[in-house]
């Protein structure tokens, strides 16, 4: 190993503080540090050459290292490195919150930029606050999401989240947030206490629980519902048929926002521009961020419907609320011409046209007594662990813990595949590879999955 090799990995031991990351386990261990990208892998400080069964985090839409990407931020840095979007406007932004509005659905026609996902939720629900305020409702301020759902992690996106593990630390939150029941059809008799429902049965089940928590509330109270198109955490849960469409009739009749947290589901992850799109539903906010810029530079984006603008546009009334780095020059620029990739490449067909084989070959590990579900949608999907197939029993605390973090998580990494092993919920394998993976990368991934799970059913 090089000095500067030895540097690095000194520099990432003694000071950096990485995220979401129990440092206990590099006490005596090297943490891993990836150097390069090239395509669907990724290559480590000692070249050791990775899958990346996760985008990076939900986010490489077009795979590593596109050399145009990189131009295009040099070339805007060049012209305009920063100006801010207050009061101001420069032409990268309007641009691309021109292009978003086409692609977006509906009357889903204004942009507001941010720098990321978190932020992007923070921002609908400090406008779906206001806007009833202006608008003569002052009392409608409470939020309802599903259980599980993670959200973001700035005080409001998190109190909006679903996982109370994430949440206890950082106490009190921000008040006037609900949990009702996610779509895990896989959980289905338990989560309702109904046994053998339908995906459509279990799909209306759980959309009036929202009406149902509004109704508790006091539809006065109620400004927005935040959901994901396909569930994040929990193991990617898609909607059942009819979901969307009850949810939208409920949210119309109670007048509350129905804000569609695509931070993960949209810019192709399904096959499609928004993730709302997929499921044939139109939300009236769309918060976004991840594959806009395949992760090249860092923008998120709250998309909201023209009505919600219309009590800003005339008078005194101001949107308070803002980013110094929302909508940055740079960023905005980079998704410009990651979206010109989108369009010449095809990718959304891309993703629908192997839709079918990446679910295929992943359903082939249902041949192994440890894996009890596989769902999920487009180029994102989730394999459920249990410890007894028939009654789909799950593992306890201490045997999730044993599995996820003292054997899958090293040991598919150390195969090869950079991906998440999960216990948010019930443990789970998650993958979301960049778009532009085939059917090499789907086998390679399954094969290095089975050869782990083989392994690991030894250790259970």
């Amino acid at each position: 190993m090089t000095q500067p090799e030895n540097d690095v990995l000194k520099a990432a031991q003694d000071n950096l503080w990485l995220h979401f990351t129990r440092h206990s386990s590099y006490k005596d261990n090297e943490i891993p540090t990836i150097v390069r990208g090239e395509g669907a892998y990724i290559y480590d400080i000692h070249g050791k050459r990775y899958l990346d069964g996760l985008a990076g985090l939900f986010v490489v839409q077009v795979g590593h290292g596109r050399q145009e990407l990189a131009e295009a931020a040099a070339k805007q840095a060049q012209e305009l490195a920063f100006f801010p979007l207050w009061s101001y406007a420069h032409p990268k932004a309007a641009e691309l919150a021109y292009r978003l509005a086409k692609e977006a659905p509906g009357d889903l026609n204004r942009v507001f930029f941010t720098t990321g996902g978190g932020e992007a939720v923070e921002t609908a629900w400090k406008l779906a606050k206001q806007y009833y305020k202006v608008t003569g409702k002052p009392l409608k301020h409470k939020v309802i999401s599903r259980q599980i759902a993670y959200h973001g992690t700035p005080q409001g996106a998190l109190s909006i989240t679903g996982i109370p593990a994430f949440k206890q630390m950082f106490e009190p939150l921000v008040p006037g947030s609900i949990r009702v029941p996610n779509t895990n059809h896989y959980r289905a008799d338990e989560i309702t206490g109904v046994k053998g429902m339908t995906p459509e049965q279990y799909g209306l089940w759980a959309a009036d629980r929202v009406a149902r928590a509004i109704e508790m509330e006091g539809p006065d109270t109620v400004a927005a519902v935040f959901v994901e198109p396909v569930q994040n955490a929990g193991g990617c849960f898609p909607p059942p048929p009819g979901y969307f469409q009850r949810l939208r009739e409920i949210c119309d009749e109670y007048d509350v926002l129905l804000v569609s947290d695509e931070v993960i589901c949209a810019y192709g992850r399904l096959g499609t521009m928004f993730g709302g799109q997929k499921f044939d539903y139109t939300p009236d906010i769309i918060t976004s961020a991840k594959g806009l810029t395949s992760g090249y530079s860092p923008l998120g984006a709250m998309i909201a419907h023209d009505r919600l603008f219309e009590p800003f546009k005339n008078g005194e009334e101001m949107f308070a609320h803002g980013y110094t780095f929302g909508g940055h020059p740079v960023s905005a620029a980079v998704a410009l011409a990651n979206l010109d990739i989108f369009e010449r490449e095809d990718l959304l067909g891309h993703v629908t046209r192997n839709e079918d084989a990446f679910r295929s070959t992943l359903e082939k590990l249902k041949d192994l007594p440890i894996v009890g579900d596989v769902r999920g949608s487009g180029y994102f999907w989730g394999i459920e662990l249990v410890k007894d197939k028939a009654t789909k029993e799950t593992f306890s605390a201490e045997e999730s813990e044993r599995l996820i973090r003292g054997y899958l998580s090293n040991a598919l990494y150390s195969n090869g595949l950079y991906c998440r092993a999960d216990d948010r919920g019930d443990p789970v394998i998650q993958l979301a590879p960049p778009l532009i993976a085939g059917q090499k990368e789907f086998d390679e991934i399954e094969s290095i999955i089975r050869n782990v799970l083989v392994e690991g059913l030894n250790l259970l």
